[in-house]
């Protein structure tokens, strides 16, 4: 242990990295109860997308452990398989077009192998640096509302409404009267600093839940969607096969400028998402050297690239580093041997499949609404004077995830409103060649549309 992971130059322990580990998959397992719930909305089997989940985390957390030996731990990323679903999936399936999600994962699969290739010559730090910050931000606030949104809709919180678009649901139902109480129980833990809140967020409501249905409230009703809470354990217990290298490359062919927008959005959401997490675990830990650089940090987005490939191959949505990984640093987790104790752990869930299968809804839609809350918070660092192009894009970002339900859009208007404006205000020289790249493909993309 300490040839490979250097536990002394570090200060650290086994039992420290361990006990780390622990902490860190605690913060994040949610992610095997909630990734399921929201793939199956791309069509696909929740058996399978756990053991993808599941499979394709050990395998980043292991690349993360022995390439980068760094304390952070990966999994399908939170946003990203909402865009998977929501964004791509669905709006696919409603144009007539059958299994979307193997366009989705074909897709997956190019923006981790162009990942691989971009780490190679330092690319993905050089778009992140030219992006204006403000715009960063707005795309994480404008993705935390869209999460919520989907957590808000899966408990029916929200429903839809003719006249006045969404209303509120039926507040004397279980399902949202637990989701409200279980969003407030996860709200609570965190307060008191509880690992695992978001966790034990889900698995509270889930067992009030269950006493509901004891009880009469909760009634099961397949064809409406509300089936038993109960774990069934009396298949075999074996996890589902995953979707082997399940894709659909005839698409791309005939619809090449809609698939190389599915891929820029994965490849755009995906690199703030890991860069703004590596930072901010990388700070938490003092691992940070004098000028503010992560060592080896290439080799941090090398593990981040290679677990979306092999997520991709097995069947779930990109694989990235998750900021609950702050969880187990806090706890005194220094090296890899965290993040491989991380991903042993994901491995060994696979056997409680049917425990993690069985949660409803309803329960993960606190986990949903609390993540989104978490990702808000980065609106206290955005400006609102100055640069009206910055203001005005990171604004546009905000709003037009949630409201047009779709995470590539914000993406996409946020940047061409922010290349407009500048245009407009004569700062023509500020705008990077990658921002003209960007706002081409996102032209080429409206007119696709249009036509």
């Amino acid at each position: 242990m300490e040839k490979i992971f250097k536990l002394k130059e570090n200060g650290t322990t086994v039992k420290t990295e361990l006990v780390a580990g622990l902490t860190t998959f605690l913060a994040m397992v949610y992610i095997l109860a909630v990734n399921p719930s929201i793939l199956t909305a791309a069509g696909m089997e929740s058996g399978a997308v756990f053991t993808a989940t599941a499979v394709s985390a050990f395998i980043a957390c292991v690349f993360m452990a022995f390439f980068a030996n760094y304390p952070i731990a990966l999994a399908s990323g939170m946003g990203l398989n909402a865009y998977f679903a929501y964004s791509v999936c669905v709006p696919m399936a409603e144009a007539g077009i059958q299994d979307p999600w193997q366009i989705a994962l074909t897709a997956v699969l190019v923006e981790g192998i162009v990942f691989i290739i971009l780490s190679f010559f330092k690319f993905r730090e050089t778009l992140v640096n030219k992006v204006p910050a403000n715009l960063k931000y707005g795309i994480s606030v404008g993705i935390g509302l869209f999460i919520v949104i989907v957590g808000l809709k899966g408990a029916n919180i929200v429903i839809p409404d003719e006249s006045t678009l969404l209303a509120l649901g039926d507040i004397s139902s279980p399902q949202v009267v637990l989701a409200l109480v279980g969003f407030l129980i996860v709200a609570a833990l965190h307060h008191y600093k509880v690992p695992g809140d978001i966790l034990i967020g889900i698995l509270a409501t889930w067992v009030l839940g269950m006493i509901a249905q004891v009880t009469g409230w909760y009634q099961v009703d397949a064809a409406a969607g509300a089936t038993s809470l109960f774990p069934d354990f009396s298949n075999n217990i074996l996890p589902a096969a995953p979707y082997f290298f399940k894709f659909d490359f005839t698409y791309v062919t005939s619809h090449i400028m809609e698939f190389a927008v599915i891929v820029f959005s994965f490849l755009f959401v995906d690199l703030f998402n890991t860069v703004g997490t590596i930072i901010g675990v990388a700070d938490k830990g003092d691992m940070l050297d004098e000028n503010g650089d992560l060592p080896r940090v290439g080799a941090v987005l090398m593990a981040d690239a290679v677990g979306t490939v092999a997520g991709a191959c097995l069947g779930t949505s990109t694989v990235t580093s998750y900021v609950e990984s702050s969880a187990g640093v806090a706890q005194g987790g220094r090296t890899g041997l965290t993040a491989l104790t991380t991903g042993v752990l994901f491995l060994a869930a696979l056997v409680l499949s049917p425990i993690f299968l069985a949660i409803p809804g309803f329960a993960t839609a606190p986990a949903l609404m609390f993540v989104g809350l978490l990702m808000m918070s980065s609106v206290k660092k955005m400006t609102f004077d100055g640069d009206i192009a910055d203001v005005a894009s990171g604004f546009i970002a905000i709003i037009m995830m949630p409201f047009t339900y779709s995470i590539a859009n914000g993406i996409m208007f946020g940047i061409l409103s922010w290349v407009i404006l500048k245009l407009c205000t004569g700062k023509v020289k500020e705008i990077h060649p990658i921002m003209w790249v960007s706002s081409a493909l996102f032209v080429l993309r409206i007119i696709t549309l249009i036509i």
